[in-house]
């Protein structure tokens, strides 16, 4: 069976990650599964650039095929804040109940047609060979006008995706996995990788 890496230790990327590439012969751990405790430095300037260097960085560890995502919530009205620093944002320690509300607080008074956002991901494999393929997916969508519920995490409670009236953390994690930046992004992945498994 072919070992996957993804690096994260968000066990809820994880556990999306094994439901989407559920179909396929491998098996997904995560860094420190695979006994992997590096630093990562995260400087690039882009997500695809985030998400490659991840991927680079846990590669030098394992011959495994390497998983990294870069991912993050771009709103328009806030000049695409807070971007490529979503986790960073307001402080790495600051919690998403508190970040949620400084981005509502920031949008007070704004109309719906002007709280466009979306949710990005880049998503990078760097192959036994330290070949790199880097797929990238977007969810559109507006900023609500108050956090709602239980599902999500991170900024899902204030993000509406198009053609939904409740935000993404309201939906069942099956029907979000079929619309999101992630499951959209992995399932390109999922199509390069089968290719690549299959030479």
């Amino acid at each position: 069976m072919v070992k996957i890496v993804f690096a994260t230790g968000n066990k809820d990327k994880l556990r999306e990650v094994r439901e989407i590439l559920a179909d396929m012969d491998v098996e997904v751990v995560s860094m420190k599964e695979e006994g992997i405790l590096v630093d990562i430095v995260e400087d690039g300037k882009t997500f695809e650039e985030n998400a490659t260097i991840k991927a680079s960085t846990i590669a030098k560890h394992t011959d495994a095929i390497v998983l990294a995502d870069d991912s993050g919530l771009e709103v328009d009205y806030l000049n695409k804040e807070p971007g490529i620093y979503s986790a960073r944002y307001m402080g790495e320690d600051t919690s998403y109940t508190i970040k949620n509300q400084a981005i509502l607080d920031r949008l007070e008074g704004v109309e719906k047609k002007d709280r466009t956002a979306r949710f990005v991901c880049a998503i990078a494999a760097v192959l036994p060979d330290k070949r790199v393929l880097v797929t990238r997916q977007t969810m559109e969508g507006t900023i609500g006008f108050a956090s709602d519920g239980e599902n999500g995490f991170g900024y899902d409670p204030i993000f509406v995706p198009d053609g939904y009236d409740c935000s993404s953390a309201a939906i069942s994690p099956e029907e979000k996995n079929e619309i999101s930046h992630r499951g959209k992004a992995l399932r390109a992945m999922r199509d390069l990788l089968k290719k690549e498994l299959s030479r």
